[in-house]
C-alpha cells in the first residue's frame, strides 16, 4: 500500500526543509494508525534557479524515500504535476505545494477517504481566501462562476490542486496527454466520485508566491480555452448583433431619405461605428486566433516537459 507525495517545486529552496519535517510528522502518524502503509516522495524541480534542487539531493541522501526530477528549464506547475502522475509509483497519489498552504496535517483524512470509505479522490478547497488582495480573490471568484457556466466540466470554487487519487484515477488523467493543460478542469471532466475537504487559508511557510496577478489571468484564459467553446459562440453572436444593427441603420437612412431627403450627416459619428465594428472584429478574430493557436501547438506534438536528471 503504497502512496506517492508529488510535489512540484519552482525556486521553494527555503520551503523544502519545513515541508519535509512537517509531512514526517505526519506520515510517522499514519504509519502507525495503517498497517503496510508506505510512502514515496516525488519531488518536481521546475527548473529552479536557486538550491531547490541541491535541497532535493540533500534530502535523498538521508532519506531512500526521496525521488526526483529535475527539468532542463521551467515548464509551469502543469507539466511539474504531469511529471510527478507520470513518475510516481503509488497505489495512492497525492499531489500537494511544497510552501504548506496545503495543510499536511488534512492527509490522513484525505488518505482515509480513498482508502477505508471508497471514493476515487478527495479534494480540497478553501472556504477563505485571507491573507489575499481583494482584488484578486474577485475575479477568482468570477473566474469560477463563469468557467462552470460556460464549461462541461465541474469546477468547485476554491479548489485546490491538494489531492489524493487512486491509481486508476491518476492513470485515467495521464491518459490525455494534451500540452495545454489546465488541471483543475482535467479532474472534474475524468469524473470519478470524488469527497470535498473545506480548509481556511493558510499562509506560505517560506518564499514569495510565483503567481502573479497577470500568469493567474492567463491561467484562467488556459482554462476557458480547454474546457469551452463559449468564446467562439460569442463571436458569432457579436456577427449576428453587429448584421442585424447594420439592417436597422440602412432602414434607418431610408425612411429619412424618403420623408425628409436628408439621409444622415456627421462624419464622427460614422468614424466611431467603424471604430466599433471595426473592434468587435478584431476581438472575435483574437478569439478565433487564441483557440487557432492551441490547436497548432496539439499538432506539434511537443513533449509536455523534458527531464534532465531523474532519480
Amino acid at each position: 500500500m503504497l502512496l506517492s507525495i508529488i510535489v512540484p517545486c519552482f525556486n521553494e529552496e527555503a520551503a523544502i526543509p519545513y515541508f519535509y519535517d512537517e509531512m514526517s510528522r505526519v506520515l510517522g502518524e499514519m504509519t502507525g494508525k495503517w498497517k503496510d502503509f508506505e510512502a514515496e516522495y516525488v519531488f518536481v524541480d521546475d527548473g529552479s534557479k536557486d538550491r531547490t534542487l541541491e535541497e532535493i539531493k540533500a534530502l535523498r541522501e538521508k532519506d531512500k524515500r526521496v525521488r526526483y526530477v529535475s527539468f532542463s528549464r521551467n515548464f509551469g506547475k502543469e507539466a511539474g504535476i504531469y511529471a510527478g502522475l507520470e513518475n510516481s509509483r503509488g497505489d495512492y497519489v497525492v499531489i500537494m505545494d511544497v510552501d504548506l498552504q496545503d495543510p499536511p496535517a488534512l492527509l490522513p483524512d484525505m488518505f482515509k477517504a480513498v482508502y477505508e470509505e471508497g471514493f476515487d479522490s478527495a479534494a480540497t478547497r478553501r472556504v477563505t481566501r485571507k491573507g489575499e488582495p481583494p482584488i484578486r480573490s474577485f475575479f477568482a471568484r468570477l473566474f469560477y462562476k463563469l468557467i462552470n457556466r460556460i464549461s462541461d466540466a465541474e469546477i468547485v470554487d476554491g479548489a485546490r490542486d491538494y489531492r489524493i487519487m487512486t491509481r486508476q484515477m491518476a492513470d485515467a488523467i495521464l491518459s490525455m496527454g494534451e500540452y495545454n493543460r489546465f488541471t483543475k478542469g482535467i479532474y472534474g471532466w475524468v469524473g470519478f466520485n470524488t469527497k470535498w475537504l473545506e480548509f481556511e487559508n493558510v499562509e506560505r511557510v517560506a518564499g514569495e508566491t510565483k503567481w502573479s496577478f497577470w500568469k493567474l489571468c492567463k491561467y484562467a484564459l488556459e482554462g476557458i480555452i480547454a474546457f469551452s467553446s463559449a468564446p467562439l459562440s460569442i463571436a458569432t453572436y457579436f456577427g449576428i448583433f453587429m448584421a442585424f444593427m447594420a439592417f436597422l441603420f440602412i432602414l434607418v437612412i431610408i425612411i429619412k431619405k424618403l420623408t425628409i431627403g436628408d439621409p444622415t450627416y456627421g462624419w464622427s459619428s460614422m468614424v466611431c461605428i467603424i471604430l466599433l465594428v471595426s473592434g468587435i472584429q478584431l476581438f472575435c478574430i483574437g478569439i478565433v486566433g487564441q483557440y487557432l493557436s492551441k490547436a497548432y501547438l496539439e499538432t506539434k506534438k511537443r513533449p509536455i516537459y523534458i527531464a534532465k536528471e531523474k532519480c
